[in-house]
């Protein structure tokens, strides 16, 4: 979807929530930095604040091939830095966590996550006859290693596959490192 394809079949939407009286809007499981420019500037036209969060696979990339560091950095240009900020989801830690080393502004830009518990790749879990579930106390440990190295990133949650055991582990683990 081009980014004025995406603004458009958006807006409507983004209207009835603004119209609501919503806080904000946000885009989950953004794969693609052209619709995510899209969400960013109906949200912008319609006067409401947006988050939006990339999908990311193994190789720490978008499926469509782009960094997250250009995708956000491309939203922010083409929307003047319209989006509250940046979200990870729909992703294990182990799928991203390298790309967080690299130097940048844009880092700043990410305040939350949402991961996955499980390890294995979007296709595989699509596959799978059982949602795989991780390890909880895993999963919260690597938030608790985020979160120590990105004390910025301070809105977390799950994705796909975790339960109140997951939710439980990142709490603990997180407040620990604080």
């Amino acid at each position: 979807m081009r980014p004025d394809e995406a603004a458009s079949y958006h807006a409507f939407q983004i209207g009835l929530f603004r119209d609501a009286g919503a806080d904000l809007v946000s885009a989950f499981t953004m794969t693609s930095s052209s619709e995510a420019q899209g969400v960013a500037l109906a949200a912008k036209a319609a006067s409401m604040p947006c988050v939006i969060a990339f999908t990311l696979e193994t190789d720490g990339l978008l499926p469509t091939g782009e960094s997250l560091a250009q995708a956000i950095g491309t939203v922010d240009a083409a929307t003047g830095n319209s989006p509250a900020y940046y979200m990870i989801n729909c992703a294990h830690p182990t799928h991203f966590n390298h790309v967080l080393d690299a130097d940048g502004a844009w880092i700043k830009r990410i305040r939350g996550l949402r991961a996955n518990s499980s390890r294995c790749s979007h296709a595989e879990l699509d596959n799978a006859p059982e949602l795989d579930m991780g390890n909880p106390h895993e999963l919260g440990g690597q938030y608790a290693n985020l979160v120590r190295r990105f004390p910025h990133i301070n809105i977390l949650g799950g994705c796909c596959g975790t339960d109140h055991r997951h939710v439980h582990c990142i709490s603990v683990a997180c407040r620990r490192a604080a």
